[in-house]
């Protein structure tokens, strides 16, 4: 019997987040959750959710009602023969307006006590499982626990990630690449990937003396005469980042013409991005023809985004 599990949240990692639901009619799972965790279910994982529920403590919705959320989570995976072991929920918060849910609890992510609590319950190994999510949040409950990490980050919604020092094992687009990198670390062998918290910090760092040795052998640039050189590659950093993401969010999803319209568009993103480059690295540099062109990759990229928007609504 399997005692390993994929703890996974709920809201924008399996169904379409539009705010709190609060109506059985608004659940809406996203395109590939239910084919990936029939995918898991076949490697003998468990499917467990784990999810912060504030608008029980903020009155917006019932306990009653947000079951009734959850049948219809169940019924929509079934429906497509995938099937979840359990669901765990948080409904208290500290500012909550109902004062039965209005206080802390270990149960709330980042806490991990959902994680715990299913590991007692059901017989998981915590160190065996994942946890996968689209927040900071979820990664932090996940590493608290023992868990391997993997962040959502799909380059059609903006990311509340923050740079805290919480930093997930993995990244994927969507569940389908979740998916594969799970087959990648089980074909592996199990061996987890090293990440910058594992390091420590006298690696990471230079001490003072470290820096005034680093100073004084590092040569002095001229940066005055070309003062835009700096937010120029900054620039071209964001961009090509978000190629990249949005080429990987190509890869794992499903064919249709907008998808086949935003990897055309993206084509010519990156022509302009390495054209951008050439004259950045050219000596006789023409400022006014990088901006141009830089120009014509943020609208590109603009018009690539917009259709993989159109194709996420379909």
């Amino acid at each position: 019997m399997s005692n390993k599990a994929i703890f996974l949240d709920r809201d924008d990692t399996l169904i379409y987040d539009p705010g709190y639901i609060n109506d059985p009619g608004h659940v809406r799972l996203l395109d590939g959750a239910a084919d990936a965790l029939i995918e898991l279910k076949s490697m003998d994982y468990k499917l467990v959710v784990v999810s912060n529920q504030s608008a029980v403590a903020r009155g917006m919705v019932t306990e009653k009602v947000l079951d009734k959320i959850h049948e219809r989570l169940r019924k929509l995976l079934a429906e497509k023969g995938a099937f979840l072991d359990k669901i765990y929920y948080c409904p208290y918060h500290p500012d909550g307006s109902v004062e039965k849910y209005s206080k802390e609890s270990d149960l709330r992510k980042p806490n991990h006590g959902m994680l715990v609590r299913a590991s007692e319950e059901i017989g998981i190994s915590l160190e065996d499982s994942w946890m996968i999510g689209d927040t900071s949040r979820d990664i932090e409950a996940g590493l608290r626990a023992g868990c391997k990490t993997i962040l959502l980050d799909s380059p059609l919604r903006k990311r509340t990630f923050e740079p805290d020092g919480i930093e997930p094992d993995y990244t994927a687009v969507n569940m389908k690449e979740a998916v594969n990198i799970i087959k990648k670390y089980n074909r592996s062998g199990g061996q987890r990937k090293i990440s910058t918290q594992s390091i420590p910090k006298g690696q990471t760092k230079l001490n003072s003396s470290d820096r005034q040795s680093q100073d004084a052998t590092m040569p002095i640039q001229n940066t005055e005469s070309h003062p835009h050189h700096g937010k120029t590659e900054q620039l071209l950093g964001h961009i090509l980042e978000q190629l990249k993401r949005t080429q990987r969010a190509d890869m794992f999803g499903d064919f249709s013409i907008m998808r086949l319209l935003a990897g055309v568009v993206q084509v010519f993103v990156l022509f302009c991005l390495l054209i951008s480059i050439w004259f950045l690295m050219s000596p006789n540099e023409k400022g006014s023809a990088i901006f141009v062109s830089l120009g014509f990759a943020i609208v590109l990229q603009l018009m690539a985004l917009t259709f993989f928007m159109m194709q996420g609504r379909k």
